[in-house]
């Protein structure tokens, strides 16, 4: 959504209110062992945000290696050890956000751990990118849109839909085996929920003059929001019987 450039073995990257917070955020990750995120640099000298940038493969769907366990099992694990780094800082790091606080708060939530967010190698995710939308919140929200990328939990006309909804039910609850989700009886209603505030944000921005949002729209993409809410609906039981 905004100008990226790469130098070298780092990127630039156009910067909003949010740019510091989030390098406070990297930071502390890199801190607490998280090698998988880029490191911040500073900003150079036409304002720009400097990160170092992760060499491998950016997961643009549809991809066939995509869909393997092991890219399921190796996202799961790393977002898990995203949210356990920032426990400690989730209810000191409140403001400065992009995207509104998801209450109640437990992490500071990635806001859009998807594969076109991740970096792969060997077929295992080896980085996380574009933290712009990571805000306070608890871990089911994170999970939920992980979960509707990654499985995906998709109606089949979806462009990136994969799999009968019984091995999407597998998917599922492998994803939530190997992040350590334990309780799971809202898991698919909060999925729902990703799904319908990404339809709202598309519609208020809009509305809002933002041609970016508004050609999203025209692309077909909150069709396609609308359209995965049915589905997810329409197979509530199926999901909660075969992952709980």
């Amino acid at each position: 959504m905004t100008a990226v450039s790469r130098i070298g073995d780092t990127v630039r990257r156009d910067v909003g209110f949010w740019t510091d917070q989030v390098h406070r955020l990297l930071a502390h990750l890199r801190a607490k062992g998280i090698q998988e995120v880029p490191a911040p640099l500073g900003f150079d000298e036409q304002g720009r945000e400097i990160l170092t940038f992760i060499p491998g493969l950016v997961g643009h769907s549809p991809l066939p290696e995509l869909r393997t366990d092991k890219v399921l099992i190796s996202a799961a694990r790393l977002l898990r050890r995203i949210h356990d780094a920032t426990e400690e800082i989730a209810q000191i790091y409140q403001s400065g956000w992009q995207s509104p606080t998801q209450e109640p708060i437990e992490v500071i939530c990635h806001g859009d751990f998807a594969p076109y967010n991740c970096v792969f190698d060997k077929g295992e995710v080896v980085g996380v990118i574009d933290f712009d939308h990571a805000h306070p919140g608890h871990r089911e929200w994170d999970v939920a849109y992980a979960l509707y990328r990654f499985a995906p939990v998709t109606d089949p006309s979806n462009p990136e839909h994969y799999g009968t909804i019984q091995e999407q039910c597998r998917r599922v609850r492998l994803f939530c085996d190997e992040y350590g989700l334990l309780e799971r009886s809202t898991i698919i209603q909060a999925t729902k929920s990703r799904i319908a505030y990404m339809a709202d944000y598309l519609r208020q921005g809009a509305a809002k003059g933002d041609k970016r949002l508004q050609a999203n729209i025209n692309e077909g993409h909150l069709e396609i929001y609308t359209t995965d809410y049915a589905y997810l609906e329409s197979h509530l039981e199926e999901f909660l019987i075969a992952i709980n």
